[in-house]
């Protein structure tokens, strides 16, 4: 089984410019979206019909934040957010979909923004709420997580981190809530199989041709319960696939 998940920063933008169809090439079985700024009503369905289970979650804000599902298999069920989530703004960030071997949630994790605005929210709420969540869910069935995290969780993660530590995205809070999730029973499934391997990211910023440099961070991931780790078979991102600030990251397991 394939899943790929992917950041498109707009999805309508991603279709205009045809960019779309690299990542239907991949043929996964199922393809996770963020920050798709929009809901299902304003998407075409020409390049998402070889998905006859589409989800779409949406902000309150139009424009704004946003998740999606697509899927070649029909899910036992989808829900939207997580319990608590009337404490949270309504952003369109979680969506959780039960399959009959595992359960997957696709995230969007809040940015903590310039200045780090909105560290306290994702310190103190966001991220520990979240990693409840994820736990709860394990003792039901297997979990598999994947999204923009908006974190980079080590060192390897980013280009330069010493000129980055304490930015968004590369606090030391954000760092250790990841690891607490890490420490909950999660696998960070590009690790798993390149765990000492350098130069390896998922976002880059738009400006000084930071791509085509490979001046990046990786904040994208697939995480997976320890249960799944014999079902592992790779980790990937799909570095030459583009127009998206993000590349696509993908996750196969034997299922």
């Amino acid at each position: 089984m394939k899943l790929i998940c992917w950041n498109v920063n707009g999805i309508r933008a991603v279709l205009r410019k045809g960019a779309f169809q690299a990542v239907l090439d991949l043929d996964p079985d199922i393809l996770c979206l963020q920050e798709t700024k929009a809901c299902i009503d304003t998407i075409p369905e020409l390049e998402l019909t070889q998905f006859p289970y589409r989800y779409f979650h949406h902000a309150d804000k139009k424009g704004y934040s946003g998740t999606a599902i697509l899927s070649k298999i029909e899910p036992i069920s989808v829900k939207m957010e997580f319990p608590g989530d009337e404490l949270h703004p309504q952003e369109g960030r979680v969506m959780t979909a039960e399959f009959e071997k595992f359960i997957l949630v696709n995230v969007y994790v809040p940015n903590s923004q310039g200045g780090l605005a909105r560290l306290p929210y994702r310190d103190k709420h966001w991220d520990p709420e979240f990693r409840t969540y994820l736990s709860k869910l394990t003792k039901k069935e297997h979990v598999i997580v994947c999204g923009d995290l908006n974190v980079a969780h080590s060192e390897i993660d980013l280009s330069h981190p010493k000129t980055n530590r304490g930015s968004a995205g590369f606090t030391d809070q954000e760092r250790a809530n990841f690891t607490k999730l890490l420490e909950a029973g999660f696998i960070d499934t590009f690790r798993y199989f390149h765990p000492d391997e350098p130069n390896h990211y998922s976002w880059w910023s738009y400006r000084t041709n930071a791509r085509e440099r490979n001046i990046g961070w990786r904040i994208d991931y697939f995480l997976a319960s320890e249960g799944l780790k014999d079902r592992l078979k790779s980790a990937k991102i799909y570095t030459d696939i583009t127009g998206s600030d993000h590349a696509p990251v993908g996750l196969e397991l034997k299922i």
